[in-house]
């Protein structure tokens, strides 16, 4: 027999007791019960103690001890939030003005929030079909030359690619990639142009690229296979088993060894088609200093890490191998980094870059926009919200009389706050599908980064939205409210302050036309810089110059069929289109230098300074060489001279001096005054022009004179097509190509134009709102005045006054940052700008100005015109 001491109550009685009855009960009929069983153990004994026990429990099973059952809980938690979207519905029609207010102004910035939503979804989205992207790492390079600045770039070199797959241990794959392959398919009589990369058989083995024929493990192992994309195929073969047929790029036959399914716009790869590496070397696209550890310019390399393995102990393994090849080279560090998969769309600014890029800046940049049209629109709420609180605090004295709760008047405020974001969503997501066209035809770079379709999870991202700002623009006031108690109802209380001269809602309002002031005036200084971009003195002459992209064609038959064209003057050939931000450059020594430095280059024929006018300093023009003969001849620009001190003073001596560029000894026949080689956010550097018999020409810079542009273009068009019958003529001005280099900035001023709109538009519905409640609430004050004799424009300005001291403040405020922001930070980044004036701010300011008379004037002057019988017949 057990010990008394050790006797327990039945465990399922006490667990059924706990079970039906309210906590606030349950403990101490607990111990009641444990009472009576002790004295029922010791005078009647265990066993009938325990039967005892688990009666009692069945007879305190009565309706005061029942807790209510979940559901009724439940039950009643619905009903509540019935009677607030009820009681938040009537107060919406009631107050149909500013429900209007609240609802446009969220609809207007709530499409710009699911525009900027649907852009970063989309954004994080690259690369996500990938099964190994977690473990995908792409092999990236810092350059840093002795006395130069330091260059990031996304290649790097064949040597490096080689050396990471057969010496580094710690990956579990490798490939290489190489962008740049382009020409055209020859099949039978068709020719249809291709754009392609090379890439090496372990390719497959990293990137989920899903092969509809083929096999993936040799699609790209021998030299001259080729993968198509399956649109290309279509387009060469039809819908038909292709592998095993011939392509003809130049005069090499390639073998399709595979089709890949198209690759998604989500991807940073992008091609038609998939070279096999060993083509490359085959066709000798490996040779003289492509195998040397700096030639960093051309390679992309990617490398498949195992599961579980440490990025870090990698990278150090890169840094021995960086440091072991850097101690062979002079006055230069090369050095390998890993970059993710993630990070390749949206991460640092690179060069070389392989597939679309956008710096998170710009993301970041997108995403602030939106937040602060987003607040400045829940601002609007807040602030009429807590305007009306003497009508609203009487509501809320009523409900908690009737016995209504802090949180119960909180969440009041918030459901009602919510339904207004709800009905704001649905209309602006009829913006958003009108938006989302605007603002993918800004830029066709943006257009061929996303598509913003709208996805399933992007719906429920525009919901979230929604639900957040609803209950951010409820809170402050559902906290003003909660609070208010009687006495504050009966006192009328209703400002509350945010610090000791300031109220909120003053507060709010100031916010509100800062931004606006900002923005207008960011989008007129922005306007202005752009528009001096266009017209910069670039120290060359690019009017009526006709660029024509050469596309692999021979420059002497096209020049041939364009003399024929009446309209077309003089005509020269370069490499490059300077001024546009396209660079090449070459390491140049001069005499005793033991370490080379970079110059830009463009190569040119003898016509080239001629026709842009270019100012002689010094020597003579490039003279023209027959096909193979070899350079010996370079005109430079005065940096050059500066940099090597090459006799900058006087030009003329510097002629006949000999420098080495790309390792040939080249004698200095001309100096040229400086010029832009850059856009005007680069210095002017070290430049020089060649004439090289060797080198492919890039462009026909053709003078162009005529009345008639359309026509002369057909006849332009037609020359071209004797002589280039698949590719179409890819011609542009000079001076609209300038134009297009600079169409991101564009881009930025008509992005912040369009919220400098809206965000005055949103927030002068605010102040209209406002102004209407003020002249609603002083109506009968302004009614005694006039019967005391006090003029219609005596009240507009006791009436208005108010408004335009918190305008000028938000000006004292706004037009001081948006200077120093642009004189201190942005334009610092502009090499070359025009000094920024006062015009802008001036103009930003009044338009604000007349903008919020209007909206003051509309509203006083109704008031101030008001019989006053009508007003005070009542009182």
């Amino acid at each position: 027999m057990k010990p008394i001491n050790d006797t327990r109550p039945p465990r399922w009685a006490q667990r059924l007791l706990h079970w039906y009855c309210k906590p606030e009960l349950a403990e101490d009929l607990e111990g009641d019960l444990n009472e009576y069983f002790e004295r029922n153990v010791v005078a009647k004994g265990p066993r009938r103690a325990r039967w005892i026990y688990i009666a009692d429990v069945f007879k305190f099973f009565r309706l005061y001890t029942i807790r209510k059952p979940e559901f009724v809980n439940l039950l009643l938690h619905w009903i509540m939030i019935g009677s607030y979207v009820k009681t938040s519905g009537r107060s919406l029609m009631r107050h149909k003005l500013f429900s209007f207010i609240n609802i446009a102004g969220l609809a207007v910035s709530m499409s710009v929030g699911l525009l900027v939503i649907a852009l970063v979804t989309e954004l994080l989205s690259f690369d996500d079909f990938h099964a190994k992207k977690d473990r995908i790492y792409r092999v990236i390079t810092h350059d840093q030359r002795l006395g130069e600045p330091a260059m990031d770039l996304a290649t790097t070199s064949l040597v490096a690619g080689k050396k990471v797959d057969t010496s580094l241990s710690g990956i579990e794959d490798f490939t290489l990639v190489r962008n740049g392959f382009s020409g055209d398919a020859r099949i039978g009589e068709s020719v249809i142009p291709v754009s392609a990369v090379w890439a090496d058989e372990h390719f497959f083995n990293i990137f989920s690229f899903p092969l509809l024929q083929g096999n993936p493990a040799t699609a790209l192992k021998e030299p001259y296979s080729l993968v198509l994309s399956e649109k290309m195929c279509k387009t060469l073969f039809g819908d038909v088993n292709v592998l095993g047929k011939s392509v003809v790029f130049d005069t090499t036959n390639y073998v399709v060894t595979g089709v890949v399914k198209d690759v998604p716009k989500n991807s940073h790869l992008r091609f038609d088609a998939l070279v096999s590496f060993s083509s490359a070397k085959e066709h000798r696209e490996e040779g003289g200093s492509f195998n040397t550890w700096t030639n960093i310019y051309s390679i992309c390399a990617y490398v498949l890490l195992p599961k579980d393995s440490d990025p870090a102990a990698f990278q150090a393994n890169l840094d021995k191998l960086s440091a072991a090849e850097n101690a062979r080279i002079e006055h230069r560090t090369i050095s390998l980094q890993l970059q993710p998969l993630e990070n390749i769309v949206l991460g640092k600014k690179l060069s070389n870059q392989i597939g679309p890029v956008m710096r998170p800046v710009a993301l970041y940049f997108f995403e602030g926009l939106a937040f602060i049209i987003i607040l400045s629109a829940g601002f609007n709420y807040t602030n009429l919200s807590i305007a009306r609180s003497m009508r609203r605090t009487r509501e809320v004295g009523i409900r908690k009389v009737m016995g209504a709760l802090k949180h119960q008047v909180g969440w009041q405020f918030i459901v009602e706050s919510t339904i207004i974001a709800l009905m704001a969503l649905a209309i602006a997501l009829v913006l958003f599908l009108f938006l989302r066209v605007q603002f993918l035809s800004l830029d066709r770079f943006l257009s061929d980064l996303v598509s913003l379709d709208l996805t399933s999870r992007m719906v429920l991202y525009f919901v979230l939205m929604a639900l957040v700002v609803g209950f951010g623009s409820g809170l402050l006031p559902a906290v003003f409210f909660s609070k208010i108690n009687a006495i504050q109802v009966l006192k009328g209380s209703s400002a509350l302050k945010v610090f000791r001269h300031v109220n909120l809602r003053k507060a709010l309002i100031v916010v509100q036309y800062c931004f606006s002031l900002i923005f207008i005036t960011t989008t007129l200084i922005g306007y202005n810089q752009y528009k001096s971009f266009l017209t910069f003195d670039l120290g060359f002459n690019t009017a009526h110059i006709l660029n024509i992209r050469l596309q692999h064609n021979k420059e002497e038959l096209i020049k041939k069929e364009l003399a024929e064209v009446p309209e077309v003057g003089a005509i020269s050939v370069s490499r490059i289109v300077t001024s546009l931000g396209s660079l090449q450059g070459a390491g140049m020594k001069y005499k005793d230098l033991n370490d080379s430095i970079v110059v830009w280059l463009n190569y040119v024929d003898e016509q080239y300074l001629p026709l842009h006018g270019h100012t002689f300093l010094a020597g003579k023009n490039l003279k023209a060489l027959p096909d193979g003969a070899e350079e010996s001849e370079a005109v430079v620009n005065e940096q050059l001279l500066k940099r090597f001190n090459i006799s900058p003073q006087d030009p003329a001596k510097a002629l006949g001096e000999i420098i080495l560029i790309d390792e040939k000894k080249l004698a200095i026949v001309g100096v040229v005054k400086d010029f832009h080689y850059g856009t005007v956010e680069n210095s002017i550097e070290p430049m020089a022009l060649r004439y090289s018999a060797h080198e492919p020409w890039g462009y026909l810079n053709v003078k162009v004179t005529t009345n008639d542009w359309p026509a002369t273009r057909a006849r332009i068009e037609a020359a071209w097509q004797k002589v280039d019958k698949v590719h179409p003529l890819d011609a542009k001005f000079y001076d609209d190509q300038i134009e297009e280099a600079y169409r991101m900035f564009a881009t930025m001023i008509k992005v912040i134009g369009t919220v400098a709109f809206l965000a005055v538009c949103i927030a002068s519905l605010g102040l209209f709102g406002m102004v209407v409640f003020t002249a609603e609430t002083r109506l009968k004050e302004i009614s005694i005045r006039k019967v005391l004799g006090a003029s219609e424009g005596r009240l507009i300005y006791l009436l208005s006054k108010g408004f335009l001291f918190l305008l000028l403040l938000a000006a004292a405020v706004a037009l001081p940052f948006t200077y120093l922001l642009f004189d201190r930070v942005v334009l610092v980044n502009f090499v070359y700008h025009p000094p920024l004036g006062y015009v802008e701010l001036v103009i930003s300011l009044v338009s604000v100005t007349v903008i919020a008379l209007l909206m003051i004037g509309s509203q006083t002057l109704k008031v101030a015109r008001a019989n006053p019988s009508e007003v005070l017949k009542n009182e």
